[in-house]
């Protein structure tokens, strides 16, 4: 199966998700717990909606599926929406409302991207201006682009709106070196970083091509920061591979998706829904 599943989680959300008529076509969407609240902002109506749905302020839309889970419970619920939309054969996931807010539940994100990556799937995690993602024994292969029109578009447009409209002239401001900024933002800023982080405890051969800083058959450790604020450059393609070993990647929300290949052949499963607490885990009296 080559569509995509588009998880809505219940974090942070930066204005830059889809609408119902922007989703990837033939989407499976899925509402996890409180990203009930955020599709139906979206104007989006979910396939299914799963959770214990302890942080949910609506009910699910009559007629859409519905998963509850027990208020105890292992598994958070983004990685029971992982699991169900694997059990329905999806292996390419879109994760929104998974990055910024509480910290321990995005680094928990990140992990179930590495067990996607584990599988042999695909997630991406949207944040406000980066992409997260994970490969196994597999590579990114980045189209070449032109991200500087999209800046430049974007200053043209504020300087149009000041003048439009005195009224945004406070949303507007002048650093030491005179650059417009927006929301803290330089207009003619553009966000080209790419970043590689070994999450594996030694990922081997590790390539890095066609970005500001090359890498050849490197080897990365989960201890040691090496990759960090690589830039893609403008006009050039860009790949990263590792032939042993996971690596976590962050890149620019505006740079065109990369392809996806992986040696991981894909599971059958992620595992069961966790109905309860694990035996491992002893509540406290």
């Amino acid at each position: 199966m080559s569509e995509i599943c588009v998880v809505f989680a219940a974090g942070a959300y930066y204005g830059n998700e889809p609408s119902a008529n922007k989703l990837p076509a033939n989407a499976f969407v899925i509402a996890a717990d409180g990203g009930l609240d955020h599709v139906r902002g979206l104007g989006i109506r979910p396939n299914l909606a799963i959770g214990d749905f302890d942080s949910t302020n609506v009910d699910v839309p009559q007629g859409v599926e519905t998963i509850a889970l027990p208020p105890e419970h292992d598994d958070p619920d983004m990685l029971s929406a992982l699991k169900t939309g694997w059990s329905r054969g999806y292996r390419d996931f879109r994760i929104y409302g998974g990055l910024g807010g509480r910290i321990d539940h995005t680094i928990a994100n990140i992990q179930m991207l590495a067990l996607l990556a584990h599988n042999g799937g695909h997630g991406l995690l949207y944040g406000a201006h980066s992409v997260v993602t994970a490969i196994c024994n597999g590579s990114l292969h980045f189209p070449a682009s032109t991200m500087q029109a999209d800046a430049d578009e974007a200053k043209t447009k504020v300087m149009k709106t000041d003048l439009n409209n005195q009224s945004t002239k406070n949303t507007i401001s002048h650093g030491s070196h005179g650059s417009g900024t927006v929301d803290g933002t330089s207009a003619n800023a553009v966000n080209r970083m790419v970043s590689v982080f070994s999450h594996a405890d030694v990922s081997h051969g590790v390539n890095e091509t066609g970005l500001k800083y090359e890498l050849k058959n490197g080897t990365m450790h989960s201890d040691t920061v090496l990759g960090v604020s690589n830039e893609l450059l403008d006009g050039r393609p860009a790949s990263i591979s590792v032939a042993d070993g996971t690596l976590i990647v962050s890149f620019p929300i505006e740079a065109a998706l990369p392809a996806f290949k992986t040696n991981v052949k894909a599971s059958q499963t992620l595992g069961p829904l966790a109905s309860h607490v694990s035996a491992l885990l002893n509540k406290s009296r």
